[in-house]
């Protein structure tokens, strides 16, 4: 078989005419139908550390499958499926309530009820069909054939499913109340009282290197004392409490809280170190640039998740040149796999084929040092941060031009290395295909404010030549990118420049991201803001990615033409840094407000991206069909929203804090409880455009402004 390119296929649909259940717990997500089943030959399945245990659990009371009425799912990490027994031939009604609570984290809980609603006693039969196949999550994702498959036993009351291909990996279910166990199949044969109840308790549990692994729940435990809601709890603990007067902005916040807790992956070699993962279902492992963007966006909530996301990648830092995974010292990390097949496909678990990891992870230093990380930790990543900056320079910048670009080292790797990194994500305004090495534009902005980053805190730590050096080349960039990405008859700037160095032509969404960057001048901003403010890019729910004014438009497509949360809040946050200039606060206002109706059509939670089609022509959003969801920086992006339009910049080691609200008017007042900068905890209000704080001591400078 030819190898695929890494993390390049497309992805099949998980979702169905009925819907999936998503549940995730760092490494462990179950991917399900409303009703709770697992079914063979669809992308569903539980999965753990990149590989899928489960790929059959179908539940079947009495020979059939019980009705679903509804799925209550309060956290990330657990859901109760609602179910009734079939009504008998010519009744409406039935007496039967089928209960499923189900658990993840590091393995799977699932306690079945049945609860008799009727005046007479009910014979009811259960059965629990289990097949488990190990496939790679890559392979689960493409829709290629499963792995090898696995080989069932039963040992005494467990059933024990081995990969048939390796080993090393299984899992053993085990159950109370005494089933029937035999190769692929629990049953249960019980008497029901009337008015009573019965029920189970199932318990998956993986095996890795021929060795169990540990649950994060007991059996009979309730689920509020589980591993899972203790974590959940901890996280809320240490962060930021948000509320807003508006009922949709403060559930978004609620969810996003949540998600961002179950996401969270604890390193056990590291005194339990979190960072973020990229999104359930894909990408459940660290990714450098949506980790690094992710940690950014939810600052405002705790500065440990940034401050461990940096210490992790720090370590898997590049240092040789490798073109199989395409390392490179100084690089920052782009995914990490734990999959059975991860070394088929890059020579290994690790892939370092991104281009903006390393300027961004600069820029998350400094910027966890202006919301309070301590000096030691900051010093401790200095090295890391020097290295990511010699990678621009050495081999970021492949010809010397001063201007970061990317080529894939082989054909295995990511052929678009940015944040659309879809094979077609970067074309001009025909809809040709760019051709490589290619400079996007937000890159050079990320390099551009990396440079900032650096030379402020050498400033910091009294070094006056790393300080001029970074500044200096900082400024060159800004200059020489006006030059060569400003389109003056188009009025934007070219998403990229190609191998021949051509401008690329088209109008996307990246350039909102040279106005976060700040590597815009006031000139061009107020062209550009003007020109995404029109309906081509402004969809009613967010940006697009793409205009529809260009030839590869595509409302359905990944990347050109669609909506992406993480992208609106960053435009969002570009904007009301050009907040003087005529036009950014109301477009900014416009494409939130669009934004969080599309968080309340979805549930409260943001996908990864939604359809772009205007609002006028379909309203709510139509769902992207291979969306993650949750994805950590979707679920952050209301985190960016609220930090932008507070316009809270902190500055600890300066003892300074800004905040300059131009709150949305159906907002209200937006309140942050007990945010910590530093060994501070302050409260801010906000009202519209008017803010106060307290907490703060004597000898901060506090700058309030609307």
């Amino acid at each position: 078989m030819t190898p695929e390119a890494f993390n390049a296929g497309e992805p099949v649909p998980v979702t169905s005419a009925g819907g999936t259940v998503t549940l995730v717990e760092g490494s462990t997500f179950c991917l399900s139908g409303t009703n709770g089943d697992i079914q063979p030959g669809t992308s569903h399945g539980l999965f753990f550390r990149d590989a899928r245990l489960i790929s059959r659990w179908e539940l079947r009371l009495d020979g059939q499958a019980p009705h679903p009425l509804s799925v209550l799912s309060p956290e990330a990490f657990a859901a109760q499926f609602v179910l009734r027994r079939n009504p008998k031939p010519g009744q409406a009604d039935s007496t039967l309530l089928l209960v499923r609570e189900r658990l993840v984290g590091d393995g799977l809980r699932e306690t079945i009820t049945l609860r008799n609603l009727g005046r007479e006693n009910t014979v009811a039969t259960l059965t629990l069909h289990v097949d488990a196949d190990f496939s790679d999550l890559f392979a689960v994702k493409e829709g290629r054939p499963a792995h090898g498959g696995a080989d069932a036993t039963v040992a005494g009351a467990e059933l024990l499913l081995r990969d048939r291909s390796d080993g090393s990996r299984g899992l053993s279910v085990s159950a109370t109340a005494d089933p029937l166990t035999a190769p692929g199949v629990l049953n249960w044969r019980v008497v029901v009282p009337a008015r009573g109840e019965w029920s189970t308790e199932i318990v998956v549990q993986p095996t890795v290197g021929n060795r169990r692994v540990r649950p994060q729940f007991d059996r009979g435990e309730e689920v509020e004392a589980s591993g899972p809601a203790r974590k959940i709890r901890a996280w809320r603990d240490v962060s930021t409490v948000i509320a807003a007067d508006d009922p949709v902005l403060t559930q978004v916040l609620q969810r996003t809280e949540s998600d961002l807790g179950a996401l969270q992956i604890h390193d056990s070699s590291q005194d339990g170190r979190p960072f973020v993962a990229a999104g359930a279902p894909w990408f459940m492992t660290l990714f450098g640039r949506d980790s690094l963007l992710t940690a950014w966006m939810a600052l405002p909530l705790d500065v440990g998740l940034a401050l461990g996301t940096l210490e992790t990648l720090a370590e898997l830092q590049g240092k040789r040149v490798d073109p199989l995974t395409e390392e490179e010292p100084g690089r920052i990390l782009h995914e990490l796999r734990l999959g059975p097949d991860s070394d088929q496909v890059l020579g290994g678990s690790h892939y370092y084929g991104t281009v903006d990891a390393s300027p961004l992870f600069v820029m998350l230093l400094a910027e966890c040092w202006r919301w309070g990380a301590g000096e030691t930790a900051v010093r401790a990543l200095l090295p890391a941060a020097d290295a990511a900056l010699d990678w621009l320079e050495r081999y970021g910048d492949r010809d010397g031009d001063g201007f970061v670009e990317y080529r894939r080292a082989t054909d295995r790797g990511l052929l678009n290395q940015g944040w659309k990194d879809s094979f077609d994500g970067i074309n001009d305004a025909a809809g040709r295909l760019a051709t490589t090495p290619i400079a996007l534009c937000e890159v050079q902005g990320y390099a551009y404010a990396a440079w900032l980053a650096r030379a402020e805190l050498a400033d910091a730590f009294n070094d006056p030549a790393t300080s001029a050096r970074c500044r200096e080349r900082a400024e060159r960039l800004r200059e020489r990118f006006a030059e060569a990405f400003w389109l003056p008859e188009q009025g934007w700037y070219a998403v990229a420049l190609d191998g021949r160095k051509q401008p690329l032509d088209a109008l996307t969404s990246n350039t909102a991201h040279c106005l976060w960057s700040g590597i815009a001048t006031d000139e061009h901003a107020a062209v550009l803001i003007e020109r995404l403010s029109r309906p081509e890019m402004d969809t009613g729910y967010g940006l697009r990615t793409l205009s529809s004014a260009m030839g590869a438009y595509n409302p359905m497509s990944y990347h050109n033409g669609s909506v992406w949360p993480h992208d609106t809040a960053i435009a969002v946050a570009g904007l009301l840094r050009y907040a003087h200039l005529p036009g950014a606060v109301d477009l900014a206002q416009r494409l939130a407000t669009g934004l969080l109706d599309a968080a309340a059509s979805f549930g409260g939670r943001l996908p990864e991206l939604f359809c772009g089609f205007s609002r006028s022509e379909f309203s709510p959003p139509i769902p992207y069909p291979t969306s993650c969801s949750p994805q950590a920086w979707a679920s952050a992006a209301p985190l960016l929203l609220v930090r932008s339009f507070l316009g809270l910049e902190p500055h600890v080691p300066q003892q300074r804090l800004v905040v300059r609200p131009h709150l949305p008017g159906q907002w209200g007042r937006v309140r942050l409880s007990d945010l910590r900068l530093g060994e501070l905890t302050v409260h801010v209000e906000a009202d519209h455009e008017v803010a106060k704080v307290r907490g703060l001591p004597e000898g901060w400078d506090l700058r309030l402004a609307g």
